[in-house]
């Protein structure tokens, strides 16, 4: 976290020696005080009108996963922040990490629905040989006696992806002789579910939303502000106005942001406690659980951290990098790789931020992430007759890598899972070139950003220039009356 503030100062101080002075008279800028009759904006109106769509953008469409038990609400909107930070950096890795998220879902609800069915059936297969007299004696004995019973099959709901995204974003803690054990992956949670050591959760849809922090309020105002942006670009274009840089880099953001929120459309939003599911046996849970395994070598990883950049647990087997693997991890965990489970999230009993999916349809994730990014890059190549004083190339270049790049990895890696052996020499050939494509992709979304901030520096006059909605709301008007008459 330390390292992010720095990073944003940073960031904070360069823009600021980027932008033109307020005293100075090298840059020709509009004011309203210079043209009365003309409707006019800053530069400070344009910063402010991208930063408040973006946030709105990426405050609504992101869904963090459940936080842990005890918590805190700085902890928590931190996370958040995190969280948003990521999306405005690597938007189409958002969009990579909702589709996993997405068939992650999918396939748990059908898992568990088939669970469900298949106990349905044997329950329905043991009524058949125990007669009507039998069941009732049965009944009477469990009254009297008072001993507790699980949930019957008859009262399993059917999961859909509602379900299946709660229980991959943690929403399931097993509890050990009343103590938060571990949260359980869906997974875990079936397996233990089809052995008879937990109850099936019975949780509908309707609870989970219940849960859910969602609101349509926040929702609307999203989407006015998107609307209001992007209605603004329009007339622009319409009007020969010119559009800055930064206006064009947020719509490619929020572009993509709508898309990762429609993979999101049935997740819930703010969930802040998991549903706990006891466990029955006499016998203690497996060591091997996903997010438990982490908390019984806590101090070796914190020993590794302290001592070693590069040092592998003999009793874990985990190969830990302190300095880089920290900085990696959370690229590496959108794109889909394993994410790490941080001592912070295994004493929490939370999952990690950026985790919450399985290993499923990897070729149409990969898809997915590709044409996000040449979707990105496309956007920006809208910019391609932009008036520069003296970078049009490298815009040009930044902008046509970022958008052809991916269909490259695409081919690369398409062929790599399909057709190449990856431990022969060709495996090797073709990892080299995808690592190769990777950092062009980086180098070209870091000139992008620097091109564009300091494009701010000297904009065009006419990019001072409000929309002229009088004329504009009249053409339209005039446009729909010619249609009707004709």
């Amino acid at each position: 976290m330390t390292l992010l503030l720095y990073t944003i100062l940073a960031c904070i101080a360069f823009v600021s020696a980027s932008l033109p002075s307020l005293n100075g008279t090298s840059v020709r800028t509009l004011d309203a005080s210079d043209c009365p009759s003309c409707n006019t904006r800053t530069l400070w109106d344009i910063i402010w009108s991208c930063g408040v769509t973006l946030f709105a953008c990426t405050w609504t469409a992101v869904h963090t996963n459940v936080p842990g038990m005890d918590e805190k609400s700085f902890a928590i909107t931190s996370r958040r922040l995190f969280t948003m930070v990521m999306a405005l950096i690597a938007p189409e890795l958002m969009v990579t990490w909702a589709t996993r998220q997405f068939f992650s879902a999918r396939a748990a609800a059908k898992d568990f629905n088939d669970e469900i069915d298949a106990q349905r059936a044997k329950t329905q297969g043991d009524h058949q040989v125990i007669s009507e007299a039998t069941v009732q004696s049965l009944g009477e004995i469990e009254k009297s006696s008072g001993s507790p019973s699980g949930p019957k099959p008859a009262d399993f709901t059917v999961w859909t992806a509602t379900n299946g995204f709660f229980a991959w974003m943690g929403g399931f803690m097993l509890y050990v002789d009343s103590k938060p054990h571990a949260t359980l992956t869906p997974n875990e949670l079936l397996r233990f579910v089809h052995e008879g050591y937990v109850d099936m959760p019975i949780i509908t849809e309707a609870d989970i939303e219940d849960r859910s922090k969602g609101d349509g309020l926040s929702k609307g105002i999203a989407i006015l502000q998107l609307v209001w942006f992007v209605a603004q670009l329009v007339a622009r274009y319409v009007q020969n106005l010119p559009v800055t840089l930064l206006e064009i880099d947020t719509l490619a953001i929020t572009a993509l942001t709508c898309i990762a929120y429609c993979l999101w459309w049935k997740k819930p939003k703010d969930v802040r406690r998991p549903y706990v599911v006891h466990w029955k046996a006499t016998s203690s849970p497996p060591s091997d659980l996903t997010y438990e395994y982490v908390v019984n070598i806590l101090h070796e990883i914190v020993l590794i951290r302290s001592y070693s950049r590069k040092v592998e647990s003999e009793d874990s087997g985990v190969c830990c990098l302190p300095y880089f693997f920290y900085l990696a991890d959370p690229f590496v965990s959108l794109m889909g790789i394993d994410a790490y489970v941080s001592p912070r999230a295994a004493r929490s009993h939370r999952i990690p931020s950026l985790d919450g999916y399985g290993d499923y349809h990897n070729m149409t994730t990969l898809f997915l992430g590709c044409f996000s990014g040449m979707v990105f890059g496309a956007i920006h190549c809208l910019c391609w007759d932009y008036s520069f004083q003296s970078h049009t190339e490298q815009w040009r270049a930044a902008s046509l890598g970022t958008a052809c790049v991916p269909v490259f990895l695409f081919i690369n890696i398409g062929c790599s899972i399909w057709l190449v052996d990856m431990d022969s020499g060709h495996g090797l050939i073709m990892i080299i070139a995808a690592t190769i494509s990777s950092f062009i992709y980086i180098a070209a979304r870091m000139t992008l950003i620097i091109l564009m901030v300091l494009s701010l520096r000297s904009l065009p006059p006419g990019a001072y220039d409000t929309v002229d909605w009088t004329s504009m709301i009249t053409c339209i008007f005039l446009l729909l009356l010619s249609k009707s008459e004709a």
